[in-house]
């Protein structure tokens, strides 16, 4: 039997303008990007839909595309679309608790908000993130351990695609040695943070003491973790997975994998631009990936889930 699985992408992914259009024609949506503007104290609209500066700025970023990934996700409730199991990359897990029930929203405004503030001010000097393509991720773990200073990897993306993180001259010099063991390319990254390394310990630990004010639900929908790639079924554990996600490497390519293994054949990606539906199809070719974005991928979703 088919299944379906609900995925929200991480920071990286913004742009001005996203959500603009549902905001406009979707009063679920305005609703949502309004309630999450009088708990934070944002103007929203003006940071998701104006020219500005701040919208690549983490404490800014991260609030911002939860908040239109939480809008898009109601409106497509309204309309009677329930997933089977949701997952999301990094900051795009608090979208995949929403999804689940186990979080209200208005929790996880607040605390992606604080986040995003943990994560800025805990950014060191000198750290760094880099793309490496074409080599496996067993070659990659190797050299990270063997290099001098702290590399570790941040996102196991999909087959050929590993992000690694850390000190910047160790970020460097594993990049170095990929490239003589045949990297395809080693690509920098344009990122305010050494992000899933260890140098972010602080902030998860800042983190905790919020989520542990938060009350979380049991799960209406499952939901896959980060850190394990594996379902969490005891909403107890969530706190836990969420502080050491910020200095952990996101597990997505063994999340999908883990998905598609229980029967999972069509992702929708709910949020800006298309980066899982990418993965995704890295992961599994046969999969059918669906992405919404822009306002004008609702209507064409809804077609492709009906004929499903």
């Amino acid at each position: 039997m088919s299944k379906l699985a609900f995925v929200f992408p991480g920071q990286g992914a913004q742009y001005i303008g996203m959500g603009r259009e549902f905001y406009e024609k979707e009063e679920t949506a305005k609703a949502v990007i309004d309630k999450a503007g009088m708990i934070t104290g944002l103007n929203l609209p003006a940071l998701c839909f104006e020219e500005n500066d701040r919208l690549s700025v983490t404490e800014y970023t991260q609030i911002a595309m939860v908040t239109v990934e939480v809008a898009i996700l109601k409106v497509l409730e309204e309309q009677g679309v329930r997933p089977d199991v949701t997952a999301g990359l990094s900051l795009g897990e608090y979208g995949a608790i929403v999804a689940a029930g186990a979080m209200r929203p208005e929790d996880a405004f607040a605390i992606v908000r604080r986040r995003g503030v943990y994560m800025q001010e805990a950014v060191p000097e000198g750290g760094a993130m880099s793309a490496v393509l074409g080599v496996e991720s067993s070659v990659i773990e190797e050299v990270c351990g063997r290099t001098k200073g702290l590399v570790t990897i941040a996102n196991y993306n999909c087959p050929g695609q590993i992000v690694i993180t850390g000190e910047e001259e160790a970020v460097q010099r594993a990049g170095d040695a990929l490239k003589e063991m045949g990297a395809k390319r080693i690509i920098p990254l344009k990122v305010s943070g050494p992000f899933h390394s260890q140098l972010l310990t602080g902030a998860g630990e800042r983190l905790r003491k919020d989520l542990d004010k938060v009350q979380f639900m049991e799960f209406t929908i499952p939901y896959v973790a980060n850190l394990t790639a594996d379902y969490v079924t005891d909403a107890r554990n969530i706190r836990e997975l969420l502080e050491k996600q910020i200095s952990s490497p996101v597990k997505w390519q063994q999340s999908v994998e883990r998905m598609l293994g229980d029967g999972v054949d069509t992702f929708v990606e709910i949020g800006p631009g298309k980066t899982l539906s990418g993965f995704v199809k890295k992961i599994d070719r046969k999969a059918t990936v669906l992405s919404i974005d822009k306002y004008e991928d609702l209507s064409k979703a809804m077609e492709a889930l009906k004929n499903a």
